[in-house]
């Protein structure tokens, strides 16, 4: 399907000479897996519950149980999704270019599973789970079973690995992207509602000589700052720009 997007040659020529790719995806590239959005205003998740129910520190602390049982629902949701298109292209891009990493504000796996090697996790990782007192990660041996939550050796509850509102984004996390989006010479803004912040300001430290590209269904405020607005589903655009930039994947020879 992806043959019914138009690509420019200048952008996929930008593309073939980019030297270090920073892509930033949001919650539209999984969406086409059937990983249910947050913020979307009939379908998100957030138009059915409260999100200070179950994703705050304080929603924790009131009702543990209630917080970790709809975690390992969400957790079952997203193991059953598998990654679309638009994942599989940002993990052949990064195969193709000298330089690609791929920053994602999603708490879902999808592009690990496609393939991507170098990914910064800005939310962190919903199937981690961490200690609630010590916020160190927990291996399985570890936990305590008895209880819902499990508990952490040192007695806490343990918790689900993203970030909750109201915590600060991982220093290694934000460090990181702030490096590549400084570094890059094409930059890539993928299914975004540039709303959330500060991932939303990240956009803002690419060079103005680099080439930024805005794929997603809607118009969002990073399209006013794009050289190129791909107004189209993620799973079509990239592939058919990546196609565009270095030609169709070729399937494996024969043995």
């Amino acid at each position: 399907m992806s043959e019914n997007i138009l690509i420019p040659d200048d952008l996929a020529r930008a593309l073939r000479e980019a030297r270090s790719v920073a892509v930033l995806t949001g919650a539209g590239i999984s969406a086409e897996s059937g990983v249910p959005t947050f913020r979307s205003r009939q379908t998100g998740l957030w138009a059915r519950y409260d999100p200070m129910q179950f994703v705050s520190v304080e929603g924790f602390r009131r009702n543990p149980k209630l917080v970790w049982e709809w975690h390992q629902w969400l957790r079952e949701l997203v193991a059953a999704a598998q990654p679309n298109p638009a994942h599989l292209a940002l993990a052949r891009l990064e195969r193709l270019v000298p330089a690609c990493t791929v920053i994602t504000q999603n708490i879902d796996d999808l592009h690990e599973r496609a393939g991507s090697q170098n990914v910064v996790r800005l939310h962190g990782d919903l199937f981690e789970t961490r200690c609630s007192r010590e916020r160190r990660v927990l291996r399985e041996a570890e936990l305590d079973t008895s209880t819902v939550p499990p508990r952490c050796p040192c007695g806490a509850f343990a918790r689900p690995g993203e970030v909750w509102f109201g915590e600060a984004l991982p220093p290694e996390a934000l460090n990181a992207a702030v490096l590549a989006m400084r570094a890059c010479d094409f930059c890539l803004v993928v299914g975004t509602s540039a709303v959330v912040h500060p991932a939303a300001g990240l956009v803002n430290l690419v060079s103005d000589r680099a080439t930024r590209v805005v794929v997603n269904l809607e118009r969002t405020g990073h399209a006013v700052s794009a050289d190129y607005l791909l107004q189209a589903a993620a799973g079509m655009a990239l592939p058919a720009l990546v196609n565009a930039a270095f030609g169709p994947e070729q399937p494996p020879a024969a043995p």
